[in-house]
Order: C-alpha cells, then structure tokens, then sequence
C-alpha cells in the first residue's frame, strides 16, 4: 500500500507496506534500546522532501537497478524527526544498503561503538549536543567514513563549515526524493572506488597484482598509490621512465586492474613500425588504398575496442602521424588509409617513453598539442637505482621465475647479493633479470656466486675492492696479492684478479673447489681463468 508523506504541504509517495517490498528498520532509542518499524508513520511531521516528479514505482525501479552494482553498504541515519528518519532509512534500505537509524547523537555514538559504518546520513540539528561536535569526532575517530550532511536550517556557514570538517555531501530540507536517491549512489560509488583502490594498491603492494610489477620500496608505494587511482578512470596516461623500467608492465597493470579488464590489450611499438605503414598500422586502410593492399586491415587503434592501446616510445612517431593521432584522440574516430569515412573508436590510450618530452616540445620535435593531449596523468617510473631497496626482492623474483621453468631450486651469495645492491644497473630491471638468466646458465651449483654474474658486474666489484672480498667474508686475513696491488704503481684490473685468484690457491694448497667458493665464482669460471693464466697443475707449493 501507498502512502503520501504530507509535511509543511510537500507531498511524495514512499512504500509504507511491510509486506513484499516492504523495508523493516530498526531504530535506536536515546536509552539504547532498538525498536522495529514497518512501514512509515500514519501521521509523519517535520520538514522531509519537497514536491517530486518522480512516482514511488520509478523511484523503486531505479532503486533496484542502483542496488545492483552498489553492494552492501552499512548506513546510519541520524535525525530527531521520526518521519524523516524513517524514510531516509528506507530509500536507502531499497537501493540495498544496510540500513539502522539513530534519533539522536548520543544513540549515533552507541551505535557507531558496536558496528561498522560505511556512510553516516547527518541531520545537523540534533538534541545531546547537535550534529557538527559528532561530525568532528566521526571524521577524527573514522576518516573513511563518508558523511553526508541534512539540515533545514541551511545557511553558507553551516555547509562550509560541515564540509571544512569532513562531510561529502549536504542536503537542504525539504529535498526530493530523487535528490536523496541521487546522493546516495553518488556516495556509494564513491566509497566502492575507494575500496578497490585500495584493494588494487595492496595487490600490487604484496606482489599479488597483475603485470609482473614488484617491489616495496617508498618509491614503489608512491606508484601503486597513483595506479590505484588512474587505472579505475579512462583518463589518458603518460609513462615516463628509463629503457628498462618497465613502462609496459605499468601499463598492463592499469588495463588489467581495471574496468575493461576483459577487453583487448592492445600494445603498439612505435619506434619498430616501418615508416611507410606506420600509419596503415594504426588507422588501419581499405582495399586497394596502396600497392599490395589486397583486402581491407583493421588498425591498431581500432582493434582495441573498448580496451586499451599502449603506445610504447611516442617520441619515435613522426611529426606528420602526431597530427593525425592527436586528431584521432579528440575526435574519438579514425579514417583508414583510402576510405571516405571515419571510423568511431573507444579505446583507452597510454603512452609511453624514455626521452624528455618537454625538451622535443621546444625543439619543435613534437607537438605541443599532442604533448597536452596524453600529458592528462603524468607516471614517472623510477630508476632502479634509486630503489636499491627492492633489487634483493627483484632477484628474488626472478630466481623463482627460472626455478619454476628449470626445476632447480638456487640461491644467492652474499658477495653476489652484496654486489648487485650496490651496482647502479644503467639497464635498470630488464638488465638485473638478464643478469640472473645468465647466472642461472653458467652456475655449476645451487649457490650463485659473484662469477656467475656478467663482466661488467665483476669489473665494477673489482674497482671497489681490489683483493679477495669473498676471503674476507669468512674473516680470514686479505691476500698479500692486495697489499702488493697498493704498494708501487698502477696495477689493472685483470692482472688484480689474476693475483687474487693465484694467491687465494696458494693459501689453501692448491683446493681450488674452496678457492672458488671463497672467490665467489663458479667453479668453471676459476678453471677457466687458470687455463688463460697457462696453469694446468696444481698450486699446492
């Protein structure tokens, strides 16, 4: 059945039947005490919604379609006034909230102490001490809580001063139904993109997240913050970053965090294309447009449909194709090459590059406009140098990966680990996974050492510490072959390893297995380096 809420001679329709369809609230006391009600007042007072153009069928209609992608929400509503409460509390209990009601401050703190709230729906004017001090403890107790505010007392004051302290959103009695309904969903939305935002940041945060990104740093929090945020938008993206960073691996986690997950990932080398169909690959061209255009293509900005198209290395594209992709970007169409009409495209675009873009902008190498038009959101990926915090968990990483598709459990040494902290990695990821590929390939046992690692990483240990560091690792006395690369004049690089490789055989009789472990190399590397040396015997003299 029915009802029309009759208050200061507004009217709206609101379900009072507690039948099917029907909302059952419950309601809080000044003691404590619950009650449930059915339904609505026969006689309802106090200042609720003004005349609305929207019929209760409608306004259930629409409920019913918010509650869908709302989910369950838990809301507090909080008002003197019996009948506003009431139907506050079932309009939101009909768009699939989970809904409780307070009349008062004091019954709001009992009841924010026992159960959780996600929205709190706030009339300002309150008995046991108003609505703003509760405001204030709320936001200072729950600051992800989102409040909206209610009052018939509105003035500017009030409302800039309820959302200085925290409120979301305000209503002003009397307000239509719709606005009420429209308020919460807003809200609602609100709170669930916060949750998966943070939900995506912990993912990612814990290695859990998809495209492969890992690391803990304060640098990489910093990053999953922001992809938290931009990969629910449809937004424009630019990824910045050294060769090796992992640009794409960015951009997969964006597409693959969120929305059109399921829709095509669709990635886009600019820099490989061959000039001459650079732009039949990306518009894509009809039959006949050119010599050898035997039947019509799809281009890549068209394929993506409602996905997502990477561009990697922008800064490649000519400045003739900038123009016609800025135009494809505003316009939301392409025209392939030798058709009359445009065609409509919905793909999100990233892009990415390694180069200075603001400094090709002023040298008139590409376009300002097309600069802007990607520049919406601005990633810029660290190197990793400086992040030296996540290469142990990167090696990690990677050694699990190459466990998983060689069946060989490894480990790190420690001058090994030691070594790969402190080098800079000018290749930055891509150069470290290289490096324990390799390491994995040339080790001879299940423990990699500092010799199984490319020559550029055993130079720059050899810079840093001329003698035999793996010797001292185990507190034994540094070579005479360090003291004697000291004395006189220059001595290189390879005629030091040379003497601590020699020096460390001679000190343990010739055992070269242990000489190895204590160099930290590879035992095939020391035979190697002996056979270079033209030392075939044993050096126990």
């Amino acid at each position: 059945m029915d009802r029309m809420l009759r208050t200061a001679g507004f009217e709206t329709a609101v379900t009072g039947s507690s039948g099917a369809g029907g909302v059952s609230v419950l309601s809080e006391r000044l003691d404590g005490s619950q009650r449930r009600d059915d339904g609505v007042a026969d006689s309802p007072s106090g200042l609720l919604v003004g005349v609305s153009p929207v019929s209760a069928p409608d306004a259930r209609a629409h409920a019913v379609s918010s509650a869908e992608h709302l989910g369950l929400l838990h809301v507090l509503v909080v008002d003197d006034d019996e009948a506003v409460r009431k139907a506050c509390c079932q309009i939101a209990a009909g768009m699939g909230f989970e809904v409780v009601g307070a009349e008062s401050a004091t019954a709001a703190r009992a009841i924010l102490k026992q159960r959780r709230i996600d929205l709190l729906l706030l009339d300002l004017k309150l008995p046991g001490g108003g609505g703003l001090p509760l405001l204030e403890q709320v936001k200072a107790l729950h600051p992800e809580m989102a409040v909206i505010v209610m009052t018939a007392f509105a003035t500017v004051s009030s409302a800039v001063e309820a959302m200085r302290i925290g409120a979301g959103d305000y209503l002003t009695k009397p307000f239509a139904l719709e606005e009420l309904t429209a308020v919460l969903e807003r809200t609602g939305q609100r709170l669930h993109m916060d949750v998966q935002s943070r939900q995506l940041r912990e993912r990612l945060r814990t290695q859990q997240g998809m495209g492969g990104l890992v690391g803990r740093s304060p640098e990489m929090e910093k990053l999953y913050r922001i992809l938290s945020k931009v990969a629910y938008s449809t937004h424009p993206v630019l990824i910045l970053g050294e060769s090796g960073t992992g640009k794409e691996l960015v951009a997969r986690s964006i597409h693959f965090n969120g929305p059109n997950a399921t829709k095509p990932f669709v990635p886009v080398d600019c820099g490989s294309l061959v000039p001459t169909l650079i732009e039949s690959e990306l518009f894509g061209h009809v039959k006949g447009a050119f010599t050898g255009a035997d039947r019509a293509k799809d281009g890549l900005l068209a394929s993506a449909e409602g996905g997502t198209v990477f561009l990697d290395e922008i800064g490649e594209l000519p400045l003739d194709l900038q123009a016609k992709l800025l135009r494809a970007l505003q316009e939301k169409e392409v025209r392939p090459v030798g058709a009359t009409q445009a065609r409509p495209i919905s793909a999100r675009v990233l892009a990415a590059t390694n180069r200075d873009l603001a400094t090709m902008v002023e040298q008139g190498r590409f376009r300002k406009d097309l600069y802007f038009r990607l520049n919406v959101v601005n990633l810029r990926i660290p190197p990793l140098r400086d992040r030296r915090d996540d290469i142990a968990v990167l090696a990690t990483h990677f050694l699990k990966q190459m466990e998983k598709e060689t069946g060989v459990e490894r480990s790190f040494s420690d001058s090994m680990l030691r070594t790969m902290a402190e080098y800079d990695w000018p290749g930055n990821v891509r150069e470290l996974e290289n490096a324990i590929e390799r390491a994995c390939a040339l080790s001879s046992g299940p423990v990699l050492h500092l010799g199984d690692l490319p020559t550029q990483l055993q130079n720059f240990r050899m810079q840093q510490g001329p003698a035999v560091h793996a010797v001292e690792e185990n507190g034994m006395e540094r070579s005479e072959t360090g003291g004697a690369s000291q004395g006189g004049g220059i001595v290189s690089i390879a005629e030091m390893e040379k003497h601590a490789i020699l020096g460390t055989i001679r000190q343990l009789k010739g055992d070269k297995l242990m000489a190895a472990k204590l160099l930290g190399i590879g035992k095939t590397t020391l035979y190697r380096k002996l056979k270079e040396y033209g030392i075939t015997e044993g050096m126990g003299d």
